[in-house]
């Protein structure tokens, strides 16, 4: 994977269950497919579903790069959230990717505590909310989503370069929404495994950059 965000939800992922073993997950912004192709070269099997808004997109990726064969995806195409509500009552997944901001004016309607709430539902016992958030030097978004996603899940840490957290240039913080306790084994596997440098921030050294 060539960004360095897509690395290190590619690594939260990794933390969701034992290595090589099938996961369900779903999409919210399918992009180009990258991390669904990921987990089905990592953890062949799993059951993915994914959401994008653009239908012109996906039907490009997937003419110009089809999946690979054994790939069990299935693709709708709309709002993140209307899709959200339109699974099936008893879906339950692994890992809820959350890839759709890109910049401060982030749609309302997904950036809020009640749409992680929904989201969250959707998680099976052990499973992690991922949720990539692009941002100005001001962190504004990120500040605003942590906040958020603290209402919404019982422990939330961020991950990423280390100058993302210093306010030094715009780029991308990964936020990942746990149903307990954020592991500090989790912790040191991130940062074993970057890029580097990289910084895990949970608990009270988060409550600095959530304000």
């Amino acid at each position: 994977m060539f960004y360095e965000y897509l690395r290190r939800i590619g690594h939260v992922v990794d933390l969701a269950a034992e290595p090589g073993e099938p996961i369900r997950a779903l999409h919210l912004g399918a992009g180009a497919l990258t991390l669904a192709r990921y987990i089905q070269a990592t953890r062949p099997g799993s059951a993915q579903y994914a959401v994008e808004l653009e239908r012109e997109l996906l039907d490009f990726v997937l003419l110009k790069l089809p999946m690979p064969q054994g790939t069990t995806l299935t693709t709708h195409i709309g709002d993140a959230r209307e899709a959200l509500a339109e699974l099936d009552a008893g879906a339950r997944f692994d890992v809820v990717i959350l890839d759709i901001f890109s910049g401060p004016d982030a749609p309302e309607h997904i950036a809020c505590k009640e749409f992680y709430e929904e989201a969250a539902a959707r998680l099976g016992p052990d499973g992690v909310l991922i949720v990539n958030v692009g941002d100005e030097p001001a962190l504004t978004l990120v500040k605003s989503q942590v906040t958020a996603l603290r209402q919404a899940m019982p422990d939330v840490a961020a991950f990423a370069e280390t100058g993302m957290f210093e306010g030094r240039y715009p780029g991308n913080i990964i936020l990942v929404g746990t149903g307990r306790k954020w592991s500090p084994e989790w912790t040191a596997e991130l940062l074993a495994r970057g890029p580097h440098p990289a910084t895990v921030l949970t608990g009270m050294d988060l409550d600095k950059i959530a304000g």
